[in-house]
């Protein structure tokens, strides 16, 4: 079992990041995959999910109309695309999955974690 993030960096208040999450075969077809994130001195947070066909999306509060999630089976890659960035965004981001279907918001509710990748928003 093996989550990889990347994509992460540094942008400017308005501007757009791709994160990009890379997952084992076997991972991938999980039933929901999820990103949180982690602002500094803070707990790690829901952010977003999609269920394996991708026909079913959640999102925080926060980032809902700026942020979308979403994957591309073929390629084991799930994605986050944030747009309008706000410096409350900065934080380590995570992916994650689990088995199941249903919604999922908290940390302990997810078995496999990546090793995260930093986003900082700052002019």
């Amino acid at each position: 079992v093996q989550l990889v993030e990347s994509g992460g960096g540094l942008a400017q208040p308005g501007a757009s990041i791709r994160l990009s999450c890379t997952v084992s075969e076997d991972t991938f077809m999980s039933d929901i995959m999820a990103w949180f994130r982690q602002p500094p001195l803070k707990e790690r947070v829901f952010v977003a999910s999609i269920n394996r066909s991708g026909g079913t999306r959640y999102y925080a509060d926060s980032v809902k109309g700026r942020f979308t999630i979403s994957r591309d089976n073929a390629k084991s890659t799930m994605y986050l695309q944030m747009d309008n960035l706000e410096p409350d965004d900065t934080a380590i981001y995570y992916c994650a999955s689990r088995a199941g279907s249903g919604w999922f918001t908290r940390v302990y509710e997810f078995a496999n974690w990546g090793q995260g990748t930093q986003v900082t928003v700052s002019s």
